[in-house]
């Protein structure tokens, strides 16, 4: 469900915007960033004070209630944006060789079903794979290897370890939020200023420079002081302005380089590989459980990043012919 709203979203600021409107384009997709990073900083806030003072049976009545009560509104909401916007959101017409209804003949049996998931999969794969922004792409999946050097459950276990003060990690885990509200509006004023792609390698850079300082402290064997370990910290924190700065940027690239008609089927594809990325490095934090093995969890984030910037600038600095007519090379 996140996933369809989330490309869902994504194809709507296309199509209002225009994908040729470069700097119109960043400034919808900043503002519905921070719009979800405000909420999502929003709820888990009043969930916390909620959690604080009733015991958590309730807390998740009230929340399933709250979710419940939201949808109409987000219905009622939708259609008025497509009302709005004469339309813009309405389906395309298929043509009846693939919107064949069931009138004619029986409903299809189970078997059916699954061959049609299986071709829509293999669909999605090699449309995914054939897209002109491919490395953008795969820059982006990669990211999401980085499952230590963030704002996790991972990061919260290994500074609990460390005998840090509560209100501490509480603040780092807020001042990460924040920082992604922030890299919203950096991010725009980087497309205004370097254009999109050059604003890509940008903050790929960033974040990968900032984490390899912070590995570097780690593995410098002075984190069992409070400063050098805040310092950390501070370097972790710095390096989500670049990280969400190069979110808002490659969902651009993926509106201004795939067609309307292939946006959905390639952004929900491009969604599940970085999934799948996710639950590969979850399982290996899981295999090495130790807490001596953090710094090895660390070094595989950190290539991971590292790997995404190098395999950006490389795309940037040698385009094809058809990238090169996409983008303002």
């Amino acid at each position: 469900m996140v996933v369809i709203c989330t490309e869902w979203e994504s194809w709507c600021n296309s199509q209002l915007a225009g994908v040729n409107r470069p700097v119109a384009l960043a400034q919808a997709n900043a503002i519905l960033n921070r719009i979800d990073l405000l909420c999502e900083i929003g709820g888990a806030s009043l969930f916390g004070i909620l959690l604080s003072k009733f015991d958590p049976v309730t807390c998740l009545k009230f929340a399933a209630g709250l979710m419940v009560w939201s949808l109409p509104f987000a219905v009622i909401l939708t259609w008025l944006t497509n009302k709005l916007s004469s339309g813009v959101l309405d389906r395309p017409k298929c043509s009846q060789t693939c919107c064949r209804t069931f009138d004619d003949g029986a409903l299809p049996d189970a078997e059916s079903i699954v061959d049609k998931g299986v071709e829509a999969i293999k669909l999605g794969w090699k449309e995914y794979m054939q897209q002109p922004v491919l490395p953008a792409s795969l820059a982006y999946v990669l990211l999401y290897f980085n499952i230590v050097l963030t704002p996790s459950s991972l990061m919260t276990a290994f500074l609990t370890q460390r005998g840090l003060n509560p209100s501490i990690i509480g603040g780092f885990s807020g001042l990460c939020a924040f920082m992604g509200v922030a890299a919203t509006f950096v991010s725009v004023s980087l497309i205004k200023r370097l254009g999109i792609l050059k604003a890509g390698a940008t903050g790929l850079i960033f974040q990968a420079s900032l984490l390899t300082v912070a590995v570097a402290v780690y593995w410098s064997g002075f984190l069992s002081q409070q400063s050098p370990l805040l310092f950390f910290l501070c370097m972790i924190v710095l390096s989500r302005l670049g990280h969400m700065s190069y979110d808002v940027v490659a969902a651009q690239i993926l509106q201004t380089g795939i067609p309307s008609s292939k946006a959905n089927l390639i952004g929900t594809t491009e969604v599940a590989v970085a999934s799948v990325a996710e639950s590969t490095m979850l399982g290996v934090a899981i295999i090495a459980n130790d807490v001596s093995h953090f710094g090895y969890l660390a070094m595989l984030s950190l290539l991971s990043v590292v790997g995404s910037a190098v395999m950006y600038c490389r795309w940037l600095y040698n385009p094809t012919d058809e990238q090169r007519s996409l983008f303002s090379f």
